[in-house]
Formats: C-alpha cells, structure tokens, sequence
C-alpha cells in the first residue's frame, strides 16, 4: 500500500505530504482545489510522461516521492531482481519522480536511478488508476487475455509453465530451420566465413587451460631471480652458516633430555622432533628445487608469442580457451548441418511437428481452463453488475483461437497462431440495452454505465491481482441516486481487498470513508496554494452535509449528513 505521499512544486501546490492508511481514504473538495493534481502526481511517479508545465511557476524543479510498504510475496520483489534494485525484508519501496524546468525527469527507485520505462513497469505492480477517460487494463483489449489468466490464475500456472518450455522450444527450432532454409547465397557466405573460424582454431592447436599454464609458468621465468634469491635464502637460513636446522637438533635434544620428568615434556619433545623432520625433509626439496631452476630467455619469448596469439584469438572468440575450443565445436557442428542441408532439415521439420503436436495439446488444455473461467466470470460479473443496477447488461467473455496463417501449425482442423500465451484471443463484451448485440467493452458510450461496470470488474479482479493501491479518479461522475449509493458500495467492498484512493464529489461515496481528506485551494499574496487536511468525524459531517446541500450548512442539512454516515458505518458493518 502507498503510505506516504510527499509533493513539492507541482503545478499549483508548494508542498503537500500525505500519510495515508489501508482502506478506503476519500479526497474532497471544490471543483478546481487540486484534487486531480494529486492523482497527476501519482500518475508521474508511476511512469508516466511528464511536462515542464508541470513545474509550479519560479520553482527549478518538480519532486514528487511515494513510500510503499509491500508483503513478501509481492511482484514488485521480482521487478527489483530483474532491474537490480535492492528491495529489503520490510518491503519498503521508494519511488522518485523529478522534473526540472528544463524538463528533464529524474526517476529512482530505492535510490537507484532508473528509466522512465523502469519507473513504468514498478508503478504497475503497486498501483491501478482509473479514471473517467483512462480505465488502463481493464479497457485495454489487448490485457483482457492477461486479466482472464489472473482470475484462473491457480489452474493456469503449471500448464503455462509447461506450454511457455515447449514454445520457446519450439521457436528455437523453427528459427534454426529458417535459418537452413535460406537462399544458398547467403548460406554459402556463411560456410566460408564458418571454415575460416574453424580453420583458424585448428591451426592455433589449442589445449585446455594452455592460457591459463602459460601465464603461470611465464610468471616463473619473468620472475626467476626473485624465486632463486628467496628459495637460496631460505636454503641458507636452515643448512647454511646460519645454521637454522643444528639449532633446531640442539633443542630438540635439550629437550629430549628432559622428557622422562613430565609427561609434557615428552609431548614437546615429540612434537619439536616431528616439526624438525619435516623442516628437514623441506631442505631436501629446496635444495632439488634450485638445483631445476634454469631461465631459459628463449623460453620465455616462445611463451610471449604464444599469448599474444592466444589473446588474439579471445578477442574473436572467447574470453578463455575452453570458450574458444566450445565455439569451435558449434562452428563445427553447423558446418556439418550446411554440408548436409538436406538431412538436417528433414529431421528439424520432424523435431517441429513432434514439438508442435505436445504444444498444441498444451494450447488446447490451456484454452479449455480459459473457457471454463471465463463462464465463471461472466457469472461472478452478472452478480455484481446486479448490485449496481445493470440487471439488463449481459457481460460475455469470448475465448477464440487466433486464426493463424499458411504456416502455422493444424489445430481441430484449421491453422492457429501460436504466441508465448498459447492460441487464444481473449475479448470481453457486453451490452447494456435488451436486443442489442455484444459489443467489445471498450467502445460503451456511456460514462455512467462504463464506470459501473469497470467498478464491476475491478471488484473482480481486485482480489487476484494483487495490487497494493487503487486509485479512483471520479468515476462516479454522471451518477446519482441509488446508483451514486451502490457504487459507494462497490468502492467501499473494493477497499477490503485492496487500499482504495478515491476522488469523488458524491457525498454517498465521502460517506463510506475510513479517511477522509479534504482538499483546499487558498490565494495568498497573489500566490495559489493546494493544502490537504484530514478530517475529523465533526469535519467529516460538515463536509458530507456540504456535498449534500452545496455551500449553506443548516441543522437540517447537518442531520442529512449524520444519518448518510451512520447508514455507512451500518453497511460497512456487515461486510
């Protein structure tokens, strides 16, 4: 959920931080206060593009900063792990949005600078806006097949996991065999150009780990009086005038003398004549070690030569040897499928339709699960259309298989066009008058009706989709009666689910509140300013009698007030 909201120099607020709570937290307020700038702002730290008119007049810059507190299993973990933004235990998520009056946008995420785009695809995993003229996913066709795989979300995970192997399978093998069947120009072209790299290997006579050999033992002879002075030295420290090992015999003796007084001596003595056997037997090898060393100049200018072939040859195909000696058995490997074009691609068309056939047993189990959901949620969405007085709309959801080309694999006797989702398009439909027919939801006319039945949906999907925040941008507009009153429900239900933000000018909705917030536009000094203020129960009364009535507060208009709210609190009780 977003949990604080700061904004500084946007448009005609000079500054505004916002502590909100789960629930549902009601903004309010004259018609031009600033209540929408708000949702601007959230909509900017959520990705999208920004404006130097944004930029409050005389001010450098525009900055605006959301803090999201989020569970373990949240998506927005695995956001952080593909765009490397370290996300903590508590699930803290800072997202930053600046705009300077040049115009340039700065975004962070946890402090980390990231694109615009990167900014976009967090914003989506934490918050939903919708609002009168931009309804996003769930009036956006093309996510319809998305919002149905959420709803059956728990069926369809193991067999899209399955389908989604077997598809990228199967785009590898096309793509090889496309690449076979090009025209001989282009295949004779690389031929060469693949026998000059495997000829080039061949001939460097590579061996495994011969870079890494070469280095060490050239380390050895560039450094050869290094290692003679320090192995002579030691030498000469143990058996030389130093005398280091008769020291060591004359105390492993002294003390050898008196090991038969105390049980630790004998201990001591042990371990002293051990450690001078084994410094002994240490000399030896020192000794055998110099007696090998030879600098060999020669030697070293062989090995020169070597790697810098060696590196040469890393810079075209790999960064190690076994790197290059792999890319020479591919290269070989294609060679052999071009010389023997024919066959190669006999048996990749047979690994296609082998491949294709498990895939389309998969497409089709993952189109009969998408089915049955969607006759699930065609009836969960008649209930709540129900609840708002759209008894007469008939949602549909249409699950048809994409009609595919020449090429495309046979599915029940007709060709289908296979994609990463499997074959289906997914559509939703619906028509809010009797003998009309379905049309895509999309194209509805009416505000109204758009906005009661996208309630509809969102009540839905609110519960699967996991999104930390809604945000209503008023959606009620066009709305009254006992209409106004059953969308302030359906909100109010949403927000169980899901922390609601909602603006609204209808007082059923303000009614229903867990936080109400009013928002105030003053002029000092010649200077707008957009204030924000949580109300209190007797503030929260006054402004919903003040929604009610318009600017004149009576007794009378109090009292509508009170009772509108208690009417609230009773239905809030229930769910």
């Amino acid at each position: 959920m977003l949990t604080e909201l700061t904004i500084r120099d946007f448009a005609i607020i000079d500054y505004v931080s916002l502590t909100l709570k789960d629930g549902l937290t009601v903004l309010t307020g004259e018609t031009g206060a600033g209540k929408s700038i708000i949702i601007d702002s959230i909509q900017l730290l959520t990705g999208a593009r920004g404006s130097v008119e944004f930029v409050k007049h005389g001010a450098k810059r525009a900055e605006i900063e959301g803090l999201f507190n989020v569970d373990g299993n949240h998506s927005v973990y695995a956001k952080g792990e593909e765009y490397g933004v370290e996300i903590d235990e508590d699930g803290m998520v800072v997202l930053q949005r600046s705009i300077t009056h040049q115009g340039k946008s700065i975004c962070r995420v946890n402090g980390k600078l990231v694109t615009l785009g990167v900014l976009r695809e967090f914003g989506k995993s934490l918050i939903d806006i919708h609002s009168q003229h931009e309804t996003q996913s769930l009036m956006d066709p093309e996510r319809h097949i998305d919002l149905l795989d959420t709803y059956a979300a728990e069926k369809l995970q193991h067999p899209k996991q399955e389908y989604r192997k077997q598809y990228e399978k199967y785009r590898s093998l096309q793509k090889r065999y496309q690449e076979l069947s090009d025209n001989e120009q282009e295949m004779a072209q690389r031929l060469d150009l693949l026998e000059f790299q495997w000829n080039e290997l061949e001939e460097a006579h590579l061996s495994p780990k011969e870079d890494e050999e070469l280095m060490e033992e050239r380390n050895k002879l560039s450094n050869f009086e290094k290692i003679y002075s320090g192995l002579n030295d030691t030498y000469e420290a143990l058996y030389g005038e130093q005398k280091g090992m008769d020291w060591v015999s004359h105390a492993m003796m002294s003390l050898e003398a008196t090991s038969d007084y105390d049980e630790n001596y004998q201990k001591m003595s042990d371990e002293l004549s051990n450690a001078y056997y084994v410094v002994e037997e240490l000399t030896f090898r020192l000794s055998t070690e110099m007696e090998a060393l030879e600098f060999d100049p020669e030697r070293l200018n062989e090995i020169e030569e070597r790697l810098d072939e060696i590196n040469r040859l890393k810079r075209k195909y790999g960064q190690s040897v076994e790197e290059m000696l792999e890319h020479k058995s591919k290269v070989e490997e294609e060679i052999d499928e071009i010389n023997n074009k024919d066959s190669f691609l006999s048996k990749l068309e047979s690994e296609i339709n082998d491949v294709s056939e498990d895939l389309l047993l998969e497409a089709q189990h993952i189109h009969d699960i998408r089915s049955e959901a969607a006759k699930e949620l065609v009836e969960a969405v008649h209930e709540e259309l129900k609840d708002l007085y759209l008894e007469k709309s008939v949602f549909d959801v249409k699950v048809e298989k994409r009609k595919g080309g020449k090429e495309s694999p046979m599915m029940n006797g007709r060709q289908v066009a296979l994609n990463s989702n499997g074959v289906d398009e997914v559509r939703f439909m619906i028509t809010t008058n009797p003998g009309e027919p379905l049309k895509p939801l999309h194209k509805i006319a009416s505000g109204g009706e758009m906005s009661r039945i996208m309630l509809a949906l969102k009540q839905i999907f609110s519960r699967h989709q996991g999104i930390t925040s809604v945000i209503f941008d008023e959606v009620d507009t066009g709305v009254s009666g006992r209409v106004a009153q059953a969308i302030a429900e359906k909100i109010f239900k949403i927000s169980v689910n899901s922390q609601v933000l909602c603006i609204s000018h209808l007082p059923q909705v303000a009614a229903m509140a867990d936080t109400h917030v009013q928002i105030q536009k003053n002029i000092t000094d010649n200077t707008t300013k957009t204030n924000a203020k949580e109300l209190d129960h007797h503030e929260k009364v006054e402004e919903v009698a003040r929604m009610i009535s318009g600017a004149e507060l009576t007794e009378t208009t109090l009292q509508n007030g009170r009772e509108l709210l208690n009417l609230a609190e009773s239905f809030k009780a229930k769910v």
